[in-house]
């Protein structure tokens, strides 16, 4: 046995180099594999590295800082029937995107962090690529030099060039920024690290042998719950199987796609000897098919509903009335996503509500590019299919099929999706771009006379794409800086205008706000949610009017739009209309069961109407949905002291301060009821409690003043009243009450003396 052993290895050997080595012509850094996975690690850090401290940015929102299922509190059981927003799936507005283990993911950065801190979300996110971009330098090792073994069993590198060159194109991708910088990408990484184990669990499965290949059962089966777990993280996993079956058929029976064919057209019966049956291969596939089959069903039931709805302006081309031009749009944002590929220069976090306008009809310049996108397509397919190179054959179609069945689920060919363009669901077909990248500067590097100029060439692509990355990165520290990125790619997004006025909002800049806002209006004019918060920003500025006219447009374009009703409701109060005002709240209530903010602001009106009973039931109902709502409680306290009813208000009091023990406005206002109650020690200590924590405000230190002049401390009284007049020295009432105090002190002095 020892002596057959050298003749079995020189033998695989003759047997790898039968083929034409992809390596041979490429001009390019030839590293150990340590070396190189060490320089992809390096790299593909360097780009996204200035990420680490961004902010939550976008939909980081939704899919965390709301999300209640990061919260301890949450059963860890619920993660598997809730969506990765974290509503139930049985829910008619779910999103049904089913990605337990991502949602897992964030809940342990959650309870490592101790709360809601992006770094350490930021950091998983950066290592993920890293590690991704690390095994594609044995993915790419097997998909362009083939599966051969030593005498050992351990697998031979044979393009160690060109493995390396892919592994650098993929990590420095610049269309991979969103998946990386932006926190909620972690679905697309977590997904590609258990695709690329699957596909390389598949590959550990076959061992190679003088009569050929022999496979492990087991190692299928782990590929297929691999492929399982990568669709728990994100739906696209469930192509790997796809995949595995493609690369079984081309590397391993070495299938010609185009003999197969016409045998089977004309039902040769020379099909065993295609290596169908002698290799197992119908075994395996059967085994992939009935597990993808049962992955499908499973997550079919726990779905329960049918398909997500979505709206007109999420996909516009998917509402279209004619086949006609929703299949040529359709074929548009393909030849866009390819461009993003090829050129990732124009980069946004958004691509709906306008950004790309339809083509309706053939006249359209843009069919050019649906012409080149299938011209490209059908030239590889006909040389994937008919070239006499088998080894040319098997690197296009692996090219082709990890370039394009990864990107299915993404194409609105199977159910409706709820995007125009995703970069982010570019992430795993990227894969297959590198390896044609790759394999066309084999192709050009063999005909060059000056191969170093190419290679230089390449670099630059590389160094460019670095630069890019640690740009768009930048970019996505911040939502601001995010936002205002896409501005010049997308200008025509009514959602990018959207989104610059609402940062500007949350920063206190309404008079810019109110600019984008409009702009969101103008380029969509059903646009509900600008039209809401451009109306709440005129309530606040008092022009009343305009903000009705926008917010009952707003309901009346989507009449359950809670939210509208409630400050349409706002802006009926503030105009006296009180009847309309009223049956406003009422509708937002109808609309939104469980709305606390709503239930506060219709107390405040019957407050003002007198109808005090309803006003208290209103605010309790407000505190019994958000316990930890503070206006209500408070306005509880205020007019239960107002009416006389001080030992009603000290228990309302008492139990607002139970649940929320820290607030320094419930503090001042039970300090008021207990001051007039005479229980004075007790008051001043609230006063005191109180206006540690919140020193600036005249009114605390003014009441606290009136406290002591009750009480008889009158040189503590002075104190505080002179401090509440240098705070405010308009506060209403504290200069008659200082004045008064100074003249009882002065009476005093003069009766001492």
């Amino acid at each position: 046995h020892n002596a057959e052993a050298p003749n079995l290895e020189q033998a695989f050997h003759r047997m790898a180099q039968m083929e034409p080595n992809l390596d041979h012509d490429v001009s390019w850094f030839l590293l150990p594999s340590y070396w190189a996975k060490m320089v992809v690690a390096l790299i593909s850090f360097l780009c996204f590295a200035n990420s680490y401290d961004g902010d939550f940015v976008f939909d980081d929102s939704e899919a965390i800082i709301n999300n209640k299922d990061l919260r301890a509190e949450t059963p860890l059981g619920d993660l598997w029937y809730h969506d990765f927003w974290g509503s139930k799936l049985s829910s008619n507005t779910s999103h049904k995107s089913y990605r337990p283990l991502t949602v897992l993911t964030f809940r342990i950065n959650y309870l490592f962090a101790g709360g809601f801190y992006p770094v350490g979300f930021h950091v998983i996110n950066i290592v993920l690529h890293c590690t991704i971009s690390v095994l594609m330098v044995d993915v790419f090792s097997i998909l362009l030099g083939g599966l051969q073994f030593n005498n050992k069993g351990r697998r031979l590198n044979l393009a160690p060039k060109s493995s390396l060159l892919a592994a650098l194109l993929f990590a420095v991708h610049p269309v991979h920024t969103e998946c990386v910088a932006g926190i909620v990408g972690r679905a697309d990484l977590l997904c590609a690290l258990f695709f690329l184990l699957s596909f390389l669990g598949y590959c550990k499965a076959f061992r190679e042998s003088k009569e050929g290949y022999t496979f492990s059962v087991f190692w299928v089966l782990m590929s297929v719950i691999l492929g399982a777990i990568a669709m728990l993280c994100k739906e696209q996993g469930i192509t790997i199987l796809g995949l595995n079956a493609v690369f079984d058929a081309l590397v391993i029976n070495k299938i010609n796609l185009l003999e197969l064919i016409r045998k089977l057209l004309y039902k040769d019966k020379s099909l065993e000897n295609a290596g169908l049956l002698r290799k197992g291969l119908l075994f395996r596939i059967t085994l992939l098919m009935c597990g993808g089959a049962g992955i499908l069903y499973i997550r079919w039931r726990i779905m329960g509903t049918g398909p997500p709805a979505f709206t007109e302006v999420d996909n516009p081309a998917s509402f279209a009335d004619s086949l006609f031009v929703r299949a040529i749009n359709y074929n548009y944002y393909y030849s866009l996503n390819a461009w993003l590929l090829l050129c990732p220069w124009w980069l946004c976090f958004d691509w709906s509500m306008g950004c790309i306008p339809l083509i309706k009809s053939v006249s359209d310049w843009r069919i050019i590019a649906l012409a080149a996108l299938w011209f490209c397509l059908i030239g590889l397919i006909c040389q994937a299919l008919c070239s006499e190179d088998s080894h040319k054959r098997r690197i296009l179609t692996l090219g082709l099929g990890f370039l394009i069945i990864p990107f299915l689920p993404a194409s609105n060919l199977f159910f409706r999706v709820g995007f125009v363009i995703a970069e982010r669901v570019i992430y795993l077909p990227s894969i297959g771009y590198c390896i044609l990248f790759t394999y066309g500067f084999s192709l050009l590097s063999k005909q060059a006379k000056k191969k170093k100029i190419l290679a230089v060439a390449v670099l630059g692509i590389l160094l460019i794409n670095v630069m890019r990355c640690a740009l768009r990165s930048s970019q996505w520290r911040s939502e601001e800086q995010l936002f205002r990125s896409a501005l010049s790619v997308c200008p025509l997004n009514a959602k990018v205008h959207y989104n610059v006025g609402k940062n500007l909002a949350d920063k206190g800049n309404q008079s810019a706000a109110i600019k984008y806002y409009r702009e969101a209006v103008r380029l969509n004019p059903k646009y509900v949610h600008a039209m809401n918060n451009l109306g709440n920003i005129l309530k606040e500025r008092n022009e009343l009017h305009e903000a009705e006219e926008l917010l009952s447009l707003a309901v009346q374009i989507q009449p359950d739009f809670a939210a509208a009703w409630m400050n349409l409701g706002i802006v009926q109060n503030s105009l006296r209309r009180f009847e309309e005002a009223e049956q406003s709240y009422w509708t937002a209530i109808k609309h939104r069961k469980k709305y606390p903010d709503c239930y506060y602001n219709l107390g405040r009106l019957y407050a003002d109407l007198n109808r005090h009973i309803d006003a208290l039931n209103a605010w309790r109902n407000a505190t019994v949905l958000k316990p930890e709502h503070s206006l209500a409680w408070n306005n509880m306290i205020i007019l239960l002291d107002n009416t006389g009813n001080l030992a009603q208000a000290e228990a309302v009091g008492r139990e607002a301060l139970e649940l929320i023990p820290n607030d320094h406005s419930l503090m001042f206002s039970l300090a008021n009821v207990l001051g007039k109650s005479q229980k004075y020690k007790e008051s001043e200590a609230l006063f005191l409690k109180a206006i540690k924590a919140n020193p600036n405000a005249a009114s605390y230190h003014g009441n606290l003043a009136v406290l002591y002049h009750r009480w008889g401390n009158l040189d503590l009284a002075k104190k505080h009243y002179e401090v509440s007049l240098k705070l405010d020295p308009m506060a209403p009432g504290t200069k008659e009450n200082y004045n008064l105090l100074r003249r009882k002190l002065e009476q005093l002095q003069k009766k001492g003396g």
